[in-house]
């Protein structure tokens, strides 16, 4: 129960980060200093994180290429993360970012040549068939580039989660973290330099919730693996759905029809399904 509690919270975070970039975009900020800010202010609560517990040394590695390959990779990821939550209602982005774990399957068997049978390749079928219903390509009322961003996002995702697999089979959770959000902030701070801007209080306070409850959500997932597996934890983040519905309504009285609605039961169903079988037979996908 604390783990889904730690992971609830997480989720929680998260949700309000987005919701945070969605409200700063339409300020006028632009996607890097989102970018420098949520990497900049975490990284205080990291360090305090680390202080606490595991120790400042904990965070020595030998394999800093790998950390910079994963930091690429992530930074990628969040670019095109934050584009589709400006491109898209919040509700509809963060569906399509239930796909990860049908990518990670796919890249899993193409590049880890992991053994994927048709249980899991059902599952990745039933996955697309909701993206399919969600976005209804025939009916044009999400942009197309919003939603070609999104899918991007959702793979450059589940290449992390291929890349931290590898990566955890040496270095811990706690030098992982550190080292990608301290090895990203100096092409960040290049890209500040020439996009930075000035900007009202409340703007400025937008970027700092976007710091800081980027930092405290990533934080409270890593925690919440302390205490319960990944396969226990991992239902909760879909309750992002929620959060994402309600503060997109308060944002933009905005609130999503039927066909979101039914996409994301799929898309759902289909992660829920992709982890009950890693569960259930205990050595990776099948």
């Amino acid at each position: 129960m604390t783990a889904i509690g730690m992971r609830i919270v997480a989720i929680a975070f998260l949700a309000v980060m987005l919701a945070a970039i969605k409200l700063a975009g339409q300020r006028g900020v632009h996607i890097m200093e989102s970018l420098f800010y949520r990497q900049f202010l975490s990284l205080p609560l990291i360090l305090g994180w680390l202080w606490m517990g595991p120790g400042l040394m904990s965070v020595r590695t030998g394999r800093i290429g790998a950390h910079g390959v994963r930091t690429m990779v992530g930074m990628i990821g969040m670019v095109l993360n934050f584009l589709s939550v400006t491109l898209l209602p919040l509700a509809e982005a963060t569906t399509i970012g239930f796909t990860v774990p049908i990518f990670a399957t796919i890249l899993s068997a193409l590049v880890l040549k992991e053994v994927t049978g048709i249980h899991r390749w059902g599952a990745v079928v039933l996955g697309f068939c909701g993206v399919l219903v969600m976005v209804r390509p025939d009916a044009g009322h999400f942009p197309p580039l919003g939603v070609a961003i999104a899918i991007a996002a959702a793979i450059m995702v589940a290449v992390v989660s291929i890349l931290l697999r590898q990566i955890g089979r040496t270095e811990g959770t706690a030098t992982t973290v550190f080292w990608f959000t301290l090895l990203s902030l100096p092409p960040l701070g290049i890209g500040l330099y020439f996009f930075g801007q000035n900007h009202d209080p409340v703007t400025w306070g937008l970027l700092a919730i976007i710091g800081l409850a980027g930092g405290a959500g990533q934080l409270f997932l890593t925690a919440s693996l302390r205490w319960a597996p990944v396969s226990v934890v991992l239902p909760m983040d879909y309750s992002s759905l929620i959060w994402a519905t309600l503060l997109g309504w308060l944002i933009s009285d905005y609130w999503p029809g039927g066909s979101t609605w039914a996409g994301a039961v799929l898309i759902v169903g289909s992660g829920l399904y992709i982890a009950w079988r890693e569960r259930v037979r205990g050595i990776g996908p099948k």
